[in-house]
C-alpha cells in the first residue's frame, strides 16, 4: 500500500509507504492558525519526499511547541513535518490523495479549541457524542 500526497499546486509531493501509525487533531492555537490541525504519523523508514523539497519553507517552534512546520513556498500548502530528522513525525492528513486506511483516533488540546469550533462529533466537552 502507497499512500500519495501533495500540496495544492503539485510542487511538492510524497509518499508514505503502509498505513500511519496514527491519526489526530490537534486543537492549539497554533495547529489551527497553520491550518494543520489534522495529522497522520509515519516513520522515516515510510515517507518519501519525491519532489519539491527546494521548495518547502520551515516554520521553527516557539518554546511552548516542539514541532517544526513546513510548507510549499510556491502556494503555502502546510505540510506539517516532510523534513524532520526524528524517526517518526506529523504529516498534514489534508494533503493526502489516497485514503490512509485508518481514521481519526484522538484529539489534544481541547482546551484551546475555540467555541466556533465545537462539533457535535466532540460535544461541547470534547468526550464526544452529543450536540453542543
Amino acid at each position: 500500500m502507497t499512500i500519495r500526497g501533495s500540496c495544492v499546486c503539485g510542487a511538492v509531493a510524497f509518499e508514505i509507504a503502509g498505513a500511519p501509525s496514527a491519526m489526530g487533531t490537534c486543537h492549539c492555537a497554533r495547529c489551527r492558525k497553520l491550518g494543520t490541525s489534522t495529522f497522520v504519523f509515519v516513520t522515516r523508514q515510510q515517507f518519501r519526499l519525491v519532489r519539491g523539497e527546494e521548495r518547502l519553507v520551515t516554520l521553527e517552534p516557539t518554546a511552548r511547541y516542539g514541532y517544526h512546520r513546513s510548507f510549499c513556498g510556491c502556494c503555502g500548502t502546510s505540510l506539517g513535518e516532510p523534513l524532520s530528522p526524528e524517526g517518526a513525525f506529523p504529516i498534514n492528513a489534508q494533503c493526502l490523495d489516497d485514503d490512509p486506511g485508518i481514521r481519526n483516533g484522538m484529539h489534544e488540546f481541547l482546551a484551546d479549541r475555540p467555541a466556533w469550533a465545537a462539533s457535535a462529533e466532540l460535544g461541547r466537552d470534547g468526550r464526544g457524542g452529543g450536540a453542543d
